[in-house]
This record gives structure tokens, C-alpha cells and sequence, in this order.
């Protein structure tokens, strides 16, 4: 029998696959017990301490911290009978820090990779493939005939014409005058912009490449249908519209500056020069570009990935916010008589040791407003609803690795006392991240404190296979009118969320009130309820 045993993570139950290693409490080379703790695992619901199922000696650790690793996956190895005598030397395995051994070179094998049928062969991207043939990748391949344009319905046949050369003078050298777009100001050539195969079609003027391209016309150059109009008489930037103008007034566009993009004469600039008024050279104004010391690179972002007890409630959440219809539902509430019931309750004697907080009434209200209104602890089942005679009472708890709901098993049967006592476990327990999966699973209804964080009420989200769910805002001094005067009162908001397949607006309502009426009374609704 061997005496090294290979320890698997174990099923944490709840239909989790997987956990992250957060701390090894162990190294290579320590003797254990028997169901010593070696290992923190963060499940997707709590992170939980697992204990060794053999006592021995730690010979290998197979995963470092901050692995996931999925269940059933060895994650250590232990020597079940260290005095038997030495081992080889165990093979390769992490340490607690993550680092890993070099492997050696013999352990690296030569893999030739073929290409799988299908698969697109080396040297084929771009070019051609062996034998002369062309590598497609996208489509039906390079065309092998000519493309042929369908001829217009009843149309006589058109003879192809026959262009008429245009003699073109020899353009000079391009100087360094050269500007932007091909076009320069003065006596300097203009560079042609490069159009993207043109179609030719013979002209009385001359020759026109394109319907919006550059067409050379008995005026000299247009470059597109409202572009810039490169004049007989020189380079000259001006629309067709503004050249006319410039004739109609009798002015030379050659004598102008122009006020327009890339320095084009504008109507308004023909127009002055018309009436005699020199145009008033517009200030540059030269912008510079923001130096501010605010910097938005991903320097000054921060990315935590999604996992664990965040990943799960993600999860939660928006499964049940788009499957679940939810309706919310207000009460405000005077709970200065229940305020007062906490302090008589807290100084009694067996009860000076106990935590005493609102909420212990506020469950206490929820648990036996559900006696009177059953369906509100209920499950959607698809064709039918699960009614639940008994009521896991789940507490919203928000803790560092994200928001966990534990529940207080079969509620309804404990004792005012026995209830205080499993919410404080409760609530210590979640802070502490000690809560155990078991402790999650399984709710029926929710209430969500709020309150602790100063804020009046909200519109919480279902946890998945519950109905309803209730937050209990802040309770805060506020005028109230009491016995018909107005007077300052402890005053508190609660929000019901429901399902609305199950629970309709009179059911919500009625249990929403009761919850509220126990709190405006707590000693006169449990004289009159139990």
C-alpha cells in the first residue's frame, strides 16, 4: 500500500465545481494530524477551511495561492508513515509562493503539428499557394471573367465611343511651396490628388473623370461638384457660385485673400472688395494643447476580477432580476413604541447579555406576518408553487468579498431570545467570512438592513427561489402627527419586493401592513396574533 496519499479538493456540496486557493496553512515538510486545517478555499458562496483526512507528513503542494482550482483536482500530497523511512525526491510541485522548478530540457519533447484538414497551410496568408494555385480565405476566390453590366430594359444598343486624346502640357517640378490637398496660392504649381480609378467620358470641354471627380473643363480644373474652381487665369480658390458673383461685380479673384478654408475667396470676400473695403484680417489664434496635470490612462484604473462570493452574486442577480417580475412596495412607519419596547427589553435582566438591535423586531414581525399570509414564503416551481411551511430567514450581510445572504434555520419556531441569539452568530460570523455554504443555501425569505448605512429604504432584488424580500431603512426623528398633533417621532420606511407570479398587489399589501403594524405596536400585535 503506498504510502503517499494524494488529497483531492473536496466537494463543498451546494453544486460547486470549483474553489480558489487563498492560504496553504501548511508547507512541504510538516507533520499534520489528523483533521488539522491545511488549506483556506474560497468558494463561490464562503471561504472555508479544509482538514486533512490522514495524518502524515506534507510532501508536495500542487497548486500555489490564488490558484482555482475545480473539484476533485489534487491539491497536496502527504506521507502517511514519515518514519518508514526517506522518499525520493518528490516530483515537481508548487510552493505556497508559486513558484515553480524549471523542467528539465529531456522533458521537453518535439510536438509536430500537421495541419487538420481544412486548416489553412503555412505560407498561404497573402499569397500563393504550392502548385501554383491562389490561397483564398474569404469568399468564392479571384473573379476569371470579365464583369459584365445588364443591359437597360428597351434600350437601343450604345456604340462604345472612342475617347478623343486631350494634349496635356507637361506639368513643372512640384516646389516645396506645395500645400495641403494639392493646391497652392500665387504662381505655384498644384499637385493633382490621386482619384481612385476614374471613369472617362468625352466632353465638349474636354475630358471629365468622374461625376464628382477632377474634370477638366474649358475653365481649367473643378475638383468636385461644390469643391474649389482652379481658374483660366491661375490657381484660384473659389466655388463656381462665388467666381460668378466675383464676374457679375466686375473683381479680379486674383487681386483677393481669402477668408475661407485653405484660404478660398467667399462670397462676403467679393462682396468687400466690391464696395471698396479692405477686409479685415481675422486674428490667428493659436489653441494649445491641454496639458492638464488629469491623466485617464489605464495607469489610473484599477481591474479586480470577478470571482468567488462576487461572481455568484452577479450571477444571482441577474437571473433573478430578468426571470423573476418584481414589484416594490412602500410603508412608512412610527416605530417609536417598538424603539421603546427594545430599551425596556433590553434592561431586563436575562436579557443585559444579549445584542438587542431593530432588526431582532423587525424578523420577528416578518416571521409572524408569514403565519398570517403563508404564500409570501413561497418558490415558483414553472407549473406550480412550492409553498414552504417553515421559513429560513435570510439576513442580507455585506462582507469584504461581496454581498452573502446566511439564513437563520426554521425560524418561525424560535423563541423571541433563541432569535436574537442566532442573528448575533449570525451577523459575527458573516463579518468574520467564516460563513459556510450551508449557512447560504437554502432561504426562503430575506430582509435587507439598509438602515446601517443611513439610508431611508430601497428596491432590493430577489435572491433566486424566493418571493420576497423586505429592507428596513434608517430609523430617524421626524415630524408625525400623533394622536392629531404633530410631533417628533422615531420614523422608519420599508420597501417589499416581490414576485409578482405569485404574490399580487393585495397579498403584498396586507403583509407589508402587518409588518408595519407589528412595528408601530409590537406588545398589542403579539397579544392580538399568538
Amino acid at each position: 500500500m503506498s504510502r503517499i496519499k494524494t488529497f483531492n479538493l473536496p466537494d463543498l456540496g451546494e453544486g460547486l465545481t470549483e474553489g480558489e486557493i487563498l492560504a496553504w496553512l501548511v508547507k512541504v515538510g510538516d507533520t499534520i494530524e489528523l483533521n488539522q486545517p491545511i488549506v483556506e478555499v474560497e468558494t463561490a458562496k464562503a471561504a472555508v477551511e479544509i482538514p486533512a483526512k490522514w495524518a502524515g507528513q506534507v510532501q508536495a503542494i500542487h497548486h500555489p495561492e490564488g490558484t482555482t482550482v475545480e473539484v476533485g483536482t489534487p491539491i497536496i500530497a502527504i506521507d502517511t508513515d514519515p518514519g518508514a523511512g526517506p522518499l525520493a525526491a518528490p516530483s515537481t510541485t508548487a510552493t505556497p509562493s508559486g513558484d515553480l522548478p524549471t523542467p528539465s530540457a529531456a522533458s521537453l519533447a518535439a510536438v509536430e503539428v500537421a495541419p487538420a484538414e481544412g486548416m489553412v497551410e503555412p505560407g498561404l496568408i497573402g499569397g500563393a499557394a504550392p502548385g501554383g494555385r491562389t490561397a483564398v480565405l474569404v469568399g468564392y476566390g479571384p473573379r476569371t471573367t470579365a464583369a459584365k453590366r445588364r443591359p437597360r430594359k428597351n434600350a437601343p444598343p450604345t456604340p462604345t465611343p472612342t475617347p478623343t486624346p486631350v494634349p496635356v502640357p507637361p506639368a513643372p517640378a512640384p516646389t516645396p511651396a506645395a500645400v495641403d490637398h494639392g493646391l497652392v496660392v500665387g504662381d505655384k504649381p498644384a499637385t493633382t490628388p490621386a482619384i481612385p480609378a476614374p471613369q472617362v467620358h468625352d466632353r465638349r470641354d474636354g475630358v471629365s473623370l468622374g461625376r464628382d471627380g477632377v474634370s477638366l473643363g474649358r475653365d481649367g480644373v473643378s475638383l468636385g461638384r461644390d469643391g474649389v474652381s482652379l481658374g483660366r487665369d491661375g490657381v484660384v480658390l473659389a466655388k463656381p457660385p462665388v467666381r460668378k458673383l466675383a464676374k457679375d461685380l466686375g473683381v479680379d479673384l486674383r487681386t483677393l485673400t481669402g477668408s475661407g478654408p485653405l484660404g478660398s475667396i467667399t462670397r462676403e470676400d467679393v462682396q468687400q472688395a466690391a464696395s471698396g473695403v479692405a477686409p479685415a484680417a481675422e486674428p490667428v489664434t493659436v489653441t494649445p494643447v491641454a496639458t492638464s496635470a488629469a491623466s485617464f490612462g489605464a495607469d489610473r484604473e484599477q481591474r479586480i476580477p470577478v470571482k468567488g462570493v462576487r461572481k455568484l452574486t452577479a450571477e444571482n442577480m441577474s437571473r433573478s432580476a430578468f426571470t423573476a417580475p418584481h414589484v416594490t412596495e412602500f410603508l412608512t412607519v412610527d416605530v417609536t413604541r417598538a424603539m421603546k419596547a427594545l430599551e425596556r427589553l433590553r434592561g431586563r435582566r436575562e436579557w443585559r447579555e444579549v445584542r438587542v438591535s431593530p432588526l431582532l423586531l423587525v424578523a420577528k414581525a416578518v416571521l409572524l406576518a408569514v403565519k398570517r399570509h403563508p404564500m409570501v414564503n413561497s418558490t415558483w416551481a414553472g407549473d406550480e408553487i412550492v409553498v414552504k411551511e417553515y421559513v429560513n430567514l435570510g439576513i442580507a450581510a455585506a462582507t469584504e468579498r461581496g454581498l452573502i445572504v446566511p439564513n437563520v434555520k426554521d425560524a418561525g419556531r424560535l423563541s423571541l431570545r433563541e432569535l436574537a441569539d442566532a442573528l448575533t452568530d449570525l451577523v459575527q460570523t458573516a463579518k468574520s467570512g467564516r460563513t459556510s455554504p450551508a449557512a447560504m443555501s437554502g432561504g426562503t425569505l430575506t430582509i435587507t438592513n439598509v438602515g446601517v448605512f443611513g439610508v431611508d429604504t430601497g428596491t432590493p432584488i430577489l435572491p433566486p427561489g424566493e418571493s420576497a424580500i423586505l429592507a428596513f431603512g434608517a430609523v430617524r426623528e421626524m415630524p408625525w402627527v400623533h394622536k392629531g398633533k404633530v410631533k417628533v417621532r422615531q420614523v422608519t420606511t420599508l420597501g417589499l419586493s416581490f414576485d409578482h407570479r405569485i404574490i399580487d398587489g393585495e397579498l403584498g399589501s396586507k403583509f407589508l401592513r402587518d409588518v408595519g403594524d407589528f412595528l408601530a405596536d409590537p406588545e398589542a400585535a403579539l397579544l392580538a396574533w399568538t
